[in-house]
């Protein structure tokens, strides 16, 4: 017995991460539902035919921001769509967004962008302060530091950092640690679901790589009104189009104070929500029955 597939997807995966993450799955799932064949694809694999595709969908490519130059050649040439699209991709791959959505209102933690030249004298000027300095194009805490600007340590550890990439200097801030951190999820511009993330004692980091976990939690009115900003103001810059979004933030003083709105690959929390997997699903089957690089296309069997 065949099924019929009206629509060929891409999922864009990683050598670290090559095949469907498990967090995927019942998305997949969901999408062959509605007719759409999916396949889990490498995104720097030379042997892709991405022609093959009606579009991309960006998932796990978490190495991107090693390979950053080849990420952004890659896109330039993909024959098909991408799934968010190639520009927001690329505005959003750069963490300098934060200063464009702060300048559009939205409260955000106390970000100064610096180049690693300029990173000790930064740090002389905040003496004693606690600080986070990450990579502008980063993932997954690569080359993060945390420490006391002054202290031997810390001041050595920022020395280590390369000095080819600018960098984020923010305060550090306790509520990571104390309340935990926000991921609000929103698939094309409606909100989805939420989780509140916690690094283990004694850490600061969120990601479940350094211990850190997430459950799921409700947001109040009023952050889920905070988030939607963030994706109104994203919306004002020249980026209304995408399909899915995960705003993280923490509360700080009774304000939502945002970290990262990420839209290239951010981990959906979808593995305990098959409500939020089929409705990511039916968002994304919509889309790809719009999109004109589908006119043409014939029906394809699949055993």
């Amino acid at each position: 017995m065949s099924v019929s597939y009206t629509h060929r997807l891409a999922i864009a995966t990683s050598i670290a991460e090559p095949g469907i993450h498990p967090d995927d799955k019942h998305l997949v799932a969901s999408l062959k539902g509605f007719g759409v064949q999916t396949m889990a694809c490498i995104w720097n694999d030379p042997a892709v035919d991405w022609t093959a595709f009606d579009a991309v969908l960006i998932r796990s490519i978490w190495d991107y921001f090693k390979h950053y130059a080849s990420f952004k050649q890659w896109l330039a040439q993909l024959p098909v769509p991408t799934i968010n699209n190639k520009e927001l991709l690329l505005w959003n791959s750069d963490k300098r967004y934060l200063i464009e959505l702060e300048k559009h209102g939205v409260p955000i933690i106390p970000t100064q962008v610096v180049s690693a030249s300029q990173l000790q004298n930064t740090l002389a000027a905040m003496p004693a302060r606690e600080v986070v300095i990450k990579p502008t194009v980063s993932g997954t805490a690569w080359h993060t530091v945390r420490g006391v600007a002054g202290e031997t340590e810390f001041d050595q550890a920022v020395a280590r950092l390369p000095l080819e990439l600018d960098y984020l200097v923010q305060p550090y801030l306790p509520e990571v640690a104390s309340d935990g951190e926000w991921s609000l999820l929103f698939f094309g511009g409606e909100y989805s679901h939420a989780v509140i993330k916690r690094p283990k004692a004694g850490d600061y980091r969120v990601q479940s790589d350094y211990g850190g976990v997430a459950q799921a939690a409700e947001p109040s009115a009023s952050l889920l009104a905070s988030a939607a900003r963030v994706l109104e103001a994203a919306a004002a810059i020249g980026h209304a189009d995408g399909a899915y979004a995960r705003i993280d933030g923490i509360v700080s003083e009774g304000r939502f104070l945002l970290m990262e709105l990420e839209m290239i690959e951010p981990f959906l929390h979808l593995g305990h929500r098959a409500d939020a997997s089929e409705r990511f699903a039916a968002h994304l089957f919509k889309r790809l029955s719009g999109s004109a690089s589908h006119a043409g296309h014939a029906v394809w069997q699949a055993p």
